[in-house]
């Protein structure tokens, strides 16, 4: 006949000092509660709303597909020959390609909508990248902060002439045209420093690439 198996004792006495620690911890805990001040525990409780508050306000990140088609358009090899005169920048809901003017590389003809040369390049090698894809576009036109002198056209017809012009060379390029999602004209609202309103950056067209789940 096998022996019984041998009780462990004392077990319970551990369990009981567990308790004991925990229960002194929380006396310690309200000790030290109740010699706060009001006005700390007001300044405590603050610091803690303030955080949750900037915890809840801080931007998400971009979801997966947009991070998948900034990666795609930064191996670009036309884009990336246009060095500085373009800028990339992943948003939640897409991708932002930004063709700037630059001192070396003037995108547009002085106080007109029509684009020289260099910027009828860029707009070429941008619809060549962007072609073979099945997202939205829309097309913004912007300007300097400097005041045109023709009577009756101001930023706002020269933005949207730009947007406009852009539009016709990226269908030439083979965007189809059911892709343009909108065609604006923002004249001088949006500098990309808006520190620097009539810096020759903010002379651009930007092109937003939206995610293929939104218009």
């Amino acid at each position: 006949m096998p022996a019984p198996p041998a009780r462990k004792m004392g077990t319970w006495k551990m369990a009981y000092a567990d308790f004991l620690t925990a229960l002194m911890a929380f006396f310690l805990l309200m000790w030290l509660v109740s010699g706060v001040s009001p006005d700390a525990r007001a300044s405590i409780a603050a610091q803690f709303k303030t955080k949750e508050l900037a915890l809840a306000s801080a931007p998400a990140a971009p979801p997966a597909e947009a991070a998948d088609l900034f990666s795609l358009l930064q191996l670009s090899e036309t884009l990336k020959a246009a060095g500085e005169s373009v800028i990339l920048s992943v948003e939640p809901d897409g991708v932002r390609l930004d063709l700037v003017d630059t001192a070396g590389r003037p995108l547009f003809e002085s106080a007109s909508g029509a684009l020289t040369p260099e910027g009828r390049a860029l707009v070429a090698a941008a619809a060549e990248t962007l072609a073979p894809l099945g997202n939205p576009l829309s097309i913004e036109g912007h300007t300097d902060a400097f005041s045109l002198a023709t009577t009756g056209y101001s930023n706002w017809d020269l933005s949207s002439d730009r947007a406009n012009e852009a539009r016709r060379l990226l269908e030439a390029g083979g965007v189809a045209p059911a892709r343009f999602a909108a065609v604006t004209g923002l004249a001088d609202t949006r500098p990309l420093d808006a520190g620097q309103p009539h810096l020759a950056q903010n002379r651009r067209i930007s092109l937003k690439v939206h995610l293929s789940a939104q218009p």
